[in-house]
């Protein structure tokens, strides 16, 4: 693949609630070199949603730190058992915006508390939902999508969109996500949602941890918390270093990070024909970028 894009956008998203989320962080690599830059903050996913709508370079990678769908493949359904549950990722972008109608700040509360959805969730205060597992199946962290499968493979561990409990949980950056995709359909492509447009601007589902996995970081060491642990990550992936010193947050140096990966793969073919990603999964689970 040509080097079409011009600039690189990773957004470190967040599930939080409030009007403004300290985990959203947005860094920017251009494709004529030089270090990734964090675009100025604090920034809030209705922010972040007016930039991808209005203002956004031409040209541009956007890397979103979330998951684009939920597990379809396994069950061959996102709610198994439920009649209205939908065909395919669009579908459940709008379903999860309509019920959320009313939250406000994009979040997605009202999703997971509903009667219908609730039971396939595992939520605070111990309360597993009777589908979170799928028939029952043991895996205690939740359903996987087969991308997250093979993020697995490689090193990475991933959790459940279905998990909404815990640290590394990334349950509720994805539905609140999901709106967000929503509101951006007709307006940006989502790829393998999508197919790959010749030119323009698209986005796709980045994992930090594999943007610090080809940084020469271990499984258990893909947080950054140091300028000296950033830039020798970035170093790693042939950029310049950024300017500071001492601590720095791990939302920051994701984004950092992750803008100077995609930077640096985007235009390896490989990366955008998984052997695993069928049509089917393109369309109802997604694709996290990088992961073969």
């Amino acid at each position: 693949m040509t080097r079409r894009f011009r600039q690189f956008l990773a957004i470190d998203w967040s599930g939080a609630k409030g009007a403004r989320q300290k985990g959203v962080s947005l860094a920017i690599a251009d494709s004529d070199g030089g270090p990734p830059v964090l675009a100025r903050g604090p920034w809030s996913r209705a922010a972040v949603l007016d930039l991808l709508l209005d203002d956004l370079p031409e040209d541009t990678l956007v890397g979103l730190d979330l998951g684009i769908a939920l597990p379809f493949a396994d069950c061959e359904a996102y709610f198994p058992r439920l009649a209205r549950s939908p065909a395919d990722a669009p579908e459940l972008w709008a379903l999860i915006d309509a019920v959320c109608e009313g939250d406000p700040h994009l979040a997605a509360g009202s999703f997971v508390d509903h009667a219908d959805f609730a039971p396939y969730f595992r939520r605070h205060g111990g309360r597993e939902g009777t589908h979170f597992r799928c028939d029952g199946a043991a895996h205690g962290r939740g359903r996987f999508r087969v991308t997250e499968q093979r993020q697995a493979a490689m090193g990475c561990k991933p959790y459940s969109n279905f998990n909404l409990v815990g640290a590394a949980q990334v349950g509720k950056s994805s539905l609140t996500g999901m709106r967000m995709l929503h509101r951006l359909r007709g307006h940006l492509p989502v790829w393998p949602v999508d197919p790959l447009p010749d030119t323009g601007s698209v986005i796709v589902e980045i994992y930090t941890a594999l943007a610090a996995l080809e940084a020469g970081r271990s499984a258990g060491r893909t947080k950054l918390r140091s300028y000296a642990e950033l830039n020798d990550a970035l170093a790693a992936l042939g950029s310049p270093p950024v300017a500071g010193d001492g601590a720095i947050d791990d939302h920051s140096s994701d984004a950092l990070l992750t803008a100077a990966w995609l930077r640096a793969v985007a235009h390896d073919e490989a990366r955008w024909k998984p052997p695993a990603l069928t049509p089917q999964i393109a369309q109802t689970e997604g694709w996290t970028f990088g992961a073969i």
